[in-house]
């Protein structure tokens, strides 16, 4: 199996919805598409990028919603160091088909009492649901690592919950653990690096806005 030398988590830049959650009853969520702020983020990001990868070649997976596309293109990587895949699995969490704001803002303060990875949204996915297809991903990209030229790079460009729950189920942090963290801001990015022994760490921890509440051991 050749592992990749890096594993970079990225999420998009800033969004219609972001930046205006009215846009929701417009506009399906999949849809909506990068504001100029956004576009900016993402070619910041995409510097770094560069300089991160120079001339070494890269397996990009890509969430099929437009702003992430929009932030892959942004990113002005070198077409031909690139073999890129859409990937379902790593779209965002799914909030239900069209959205009435208030009916959002009011599920959201029931998930903030209830925990965020279990409250599953009306018609929409828990934060458990998006955990599970992002395992069965994680099976997938581990399957390639057996191709003996697979890239010594791996760039996701998703979403914030979907990172996050990325390195929950790398890391096998408890729920406990997840709950305490927040999204990455727009166009951040995280590192997951190969070091001695095969192991991976992560370059830049996420912010922790409370401190963990476990129920027993495991947190």
């Amino acid at each position: 199996m050749v592992r990749p030398r890096r594993i970079v988590l990225v999420r998009h830049g800033e969004s219609e919805g972001n930046s205006d959650d009215t846009v929701y009853e417009r506009e399906p969520d999949h849809a909506l598409a990068l504001t100029h702020t956004g576009r900016r983020q993402a070619e910041e990001t995409g510097k770094q990028l560069r300089d991160l990868f120079g001339p070494e070649r890269v397996s990009v997976y890509v969430s099929p919603y437009r702003r992430t596309h929009q932030t892959l293109r942004a990113f002005d990587l070198d077409p031909g160091l690139m073999r890129v895949r859409e990937e379902p699995r790593l779209r965002e969490q799914d909030w239900g088909n069209w959205q009435d704001r208030e009916d959002v803002r009011l599920q959201k303060t029931y998930r903030d009492a209830y925990g965020h990875f279990f409250y599953r949204f009306a018609q929409g996915e828990s934060g458990a649901d998006v955990y599970d297809r992002v395992g069965a991903f994680l099976e997938s990209l581990f399957r390639s690592f057996e191709e003996p030229d697979h890239p010594p790079n791996v760039l996701l460009v998703t979403h914030g919950l979907t990172m996050r729950l990325f390195c929950m189920r790398w890391f096998h942090w408890s729920v406990a653990e997840f709950e305490s963290l927040s999204n990455p801001g727009n166009g951040e990015v995280r590192v997951l690096e190969l070091g001695a022994g095969g192991r991976y760490t992560l370059n830049r921890p996420f912010e922790r806005w409370r401190e963990p509440e476990p129920y027993g051991i495991t947190g």
